[in-house]
C-alpha cells in the first residue's frame, strides 16, 4: 500500500511541518485540503521546498472556482518545485459551496469535470509551445503561443473526487484516480465505486486499473476504542448532514441516520449528530481503534485500494488532539510497515 496523509494541522506552517514528519515516517504522499478559509495550492509550494521525496497533492481543490489554465499553471508550478511529485486532485464540491461560498454558478458537474480534465491534459501536453486551442461545451480557449519552460513532466496525474454514480463514471472515463469521500463505506466502494470506475474505463477503451481508487479513511487511533469512536463519529455525523451523501446510507438501508444528522444540525446539536452514528457504521467507513488493532483494521481495505488516504477528524476535536492523532497515524502506519 502507498500510504497518504491528509494534512489537518489547522495552519499552513503546521501543514508544512506535518508533511516533513510524514516524509520522515516513510509515508508516500501528503495532500492539502481546500475550504472557504483554506487554499488548496499555496501550502504545497512550501511543502515542495521543505521535502525531497514524498508526493504532494491537492486533496482536493475546487474544480470550478478557477479557470482551467489557473489549475494547469498551479499544478505545473508545483510539479516543477517538487521535481515531479505533484498530483492534481479536483472536486466539484456541492452547489451550495460553489454558489454561496465563492459566488460562481454550478451546473452539470460530471460533464464539466470530464471536459475540464480533457482540457488540462491538452494544456500539459502543449507546454513545450505551438499554441493551445480548445473548443468544448463549457470552455473555448485560444492561446496562440502557449509554452511552459521548466516543466518537470509532460503530464501530471489528475485525480477527481466522486461520491455518486455520474462522477464515478467520469473518473473512469478520464481520471488517473478517484478520491473517495470520507464517509463512503467499504460496501459502497465495492458495489458502486469500483464497478463504476471499471465501466467508465471500458467505455473509454482504457486499460482496467487506469483510474485508481484513493479513498479518504477517517482514522482515529486512541488509547481506548471508546475515545476513537467518539472522535470519528463527530466527523462522520457532520458529513451526513449533507443530503447529497445519503445515497451511501440508502445502500445500507440507513437513510434515517442521515435524516437524524440533518435534524441535529438544524438545532446546532453536534452531540446528537455524532450520537446518530452507530459503531458498526464507523467500522465500515474508516479506522477507529487502539494502536494494536490499527493494522488489522487497515487490512480490511486491501481488496479495495492500494492508496489509502488517512484523514484525522477535526469536528469536535481539540486542535492539539488532531495533531496528536496525526502523529500516531504516522507512527503506526509509517516505515515500520
Amino acid at each position: 500500500m502507498q500510504h497518504g496523509l491528509i494534512l489537518m494541522s489547522g495552519s499552513v506552517r503546521g501543514d508544512v511541518e506535518l508533511a516533513q514528519r510524514a516524509e520522515a515516517a516513510g509515508f508516500d504522499s501528503v495532500f492539502s485540503i481546500e475550504f472557504f478559509n483554506r487554499h488548496g495550492f499555496v501550502p504545497l509550494a512550501a511543502i515542495a521546498q521543505a521535502t525531497s521525496r514524498i508526493r504532494i497533492g491537492t486533496g482536493i481543490a475546487n474544480a470550478f472556482i478557477r479557470t482551467p489554465l489557473l489549475h494547469a499553471s498551479a499544478a505545473m508550478d508545483l510539479d516543477e518545485l517538487s521535481q515531479g511529485r505533484m498530483v492534481l486532485g479536483l472536486g466539484s464540491a456541492t452547489k451550495r459551496m460553489n454558489e454561496d461560498w465563492y459566488g460562481v454558478p454550478f451546473s452539470a458537474p460530471a460533464a464539466r469535470m470530464e471536459e475540464l480534465v480533457t482540457l488540462l491534459r491538452e494544456a500539459f501536453a502543449a507546454q513545450k509551445g505551438g499554441g493551445l486551442r480548445f473548443e468544448g461545451r463549457f470552455w473555448n480557449l485560444k492561446v496562440p503561443i502557449y509554452s511552459r519552460p521548466g516543466a518537470a513532466r509532460g503530464q501530471i496525474p489528475i485525480w477527481i473526487a466522486a461520491v455518486n454514480r455520474g462522477m464515478i463514471r467520469t473518473a473512469g472515463l478520464v481520471a488517473d484516480g478517484l478520491v473517495g469521500h470520507p464517509i463512503a463505506t467499504r460496501r459502497w466502494h465495492r458495489e458502486v465505486t469500483l464497478p463504476g470506475i471499471r465501466a467508465g474505463e471500458a467505455q473509454a477503451v482504457r486499460t482496467e486499473g487506469a483510474c485508481v481508487l484513493a479513498p479518504y479513511l477517517v482514522c482515529v487511533i486512541a488509547e481506548t476504542r471508546e475515545q476513537a469512536l467518539r472522535e470519528a463519529k463527530g466527523q462522520i455525523g457532520f458529513y451526513y448532514t449533507t443530503k447529497l451523501y445519503h445515497s451511501i446510507l440508502d445502500l445500507h438501508g440507513l437513510r434515517h441516520i442521515g435524516e437524524a444528522c440533518s435534524a441535529a444540525l438544524r438545532k446546532f446539536d453536534t452531540k446528537a449528530m455524532a450520537e446518530a452514528i452507530p459503531d458498526d457504521l464507523v467500522d465500515e467507513i474508516g479506522i477507529a481503534c487502539t494502536p494494536d488493532e490499527a493494522r488489522d483494521r487497515l487490512a480490511e481495505w486491501k481488496d479495495l485500494t492500494d492508496e489509502p488516504l488517512f484523514y484525522p477528524p477535526s469536528i469536535g476535536v481539540r486542535p492539539e488532539r488532531v495533531l496528536e492523532n496525526a502523529q500516531t497515524i504516522l507512527d503506526v502506519f509509517g516505515s515500520a510497515r
